[in-house]
């Protein structure tokens, strides 16, 4: 144990101390401003009364679901497990072009991919500009503003575009582990491309599967800087998921009591996941 310490120290001051901290702040009145920052008071569970009692509540915790599922569980993983096996058939060339320019997005740093994704989607950016191509001076209707009209698409799909690449590599090197063996096997057998994918490769990785899944679902959930460099959270918190929503109510309102409750509940969220994940990965680590 005595190897693991310094590790196990780093972990306790950095991870355990702030959730425990935030934990015990949810309890509190403490805010930014005024009397309550310099004394909080103990208030119990009034924040936690207080939440499930907001009506913007129920919307952020919704449009976090809706956005882990659609960029994280079905956008990245599937787009990453697809772009794989196409690069694998693809020459080699263009891998290397397919697989750098993925990447690309992913090595950006984030505040830099979401100025870009702001520009592209914006009602002068360039996503209405190659509409304008294609449909003359605007699109039918005239030139839409994505980011007040459809909100949750553009980040969505802005954080697929950041992060698929992560899920890409993950497979990429799963794929290369499955054994050869099995997959001539399967073809002596008679088995198509599909029926090999389902019934051999697919199972070789699932371990793959569920670590990427796992790890691309609690980085998707806390995803921030990206959707507030593009929409803060508006219009009408259209597109507050919960670390927006978390900080709007401790930063821009003060209220760091409210908002470190706000980040509880996420923190729990994320627990789930992890939860669920881990049970779907423990067959096979038991066999």
């Amino acid at each position: 144990m005595l190897p693991l310490l310094p590790a196990v120290l780093l972990l306790v001051t950095f991870l355990a101390g702030p959730i425990v901290w935030s934990l015990y702040g949810s309890f509190t009145n403490a805010a930014l401003t005024g009397r309550a920052a310099r004394e909080p008071r103990f208030v119990g569970l009034d924040n936690y009364a207080r939440l499930l009692a907001d009506p913007t509540f129920p919307l952020s915790l919704l449009l976090t679901v809706v956005f882990v599922l659609a960029s994280a569980v079905v956008g990245q993983n599937l787009l990453g497990l697809g772009l794989v096996l196409l690069i694998e058939r693809a020459s080699v060339a263009v891998g290397a072009v397919a697989g750098t320019v993925v990447v690309a997005a992913w090595v950006l740093p984030e505040i830099v991919a979401a100025f870009a994704a702001y520009a592209f989607f914006a009602d002068d950016g360039t996503l209405n500009q190659l509409l304008g191509v294609f449909f003359g001076s605007a699109p039918p209707g005239g030139e839409t503003d994505w980011l007040y009209d459809a909100p949750m698409a553009a980040v969505i799909l802005a954080n697929v575009w950041r992060g698929t690449a992560f899920s890409m590599l993950v497979y990429r090197a799963a794929l290369r582990n499955v054994p050869a063996e099995l997959t001539e096997a399967a073809t002596v057998d008679g088995a198509g491309p599909v029926q090999r994918f389902r019934h051999v490769t697919l199972p070789a990785i699932r371990g793959s599967i569920g670590t990427n899944l796992m790890l691309i679902t609690l980085q998707t959930l806390s995803v921030f800087t990206l959707i507030y460099v593009m929409t803060a959270g508006g219009p009408n918190y259209a597109s507050a998921t919960l670390p927006l929503f978390a900080y709007t109510e401790a930063f821009r309102f003060g209220d760091i009591g409210y908002g470190t409750a706000i980040a509880t509940v996420m923190l729990l969220i994320g627990g789930v996941f992890a939860v669920a994940y881990l049970r779907v990965l423990r067959p096979e680590r038991d066999t």
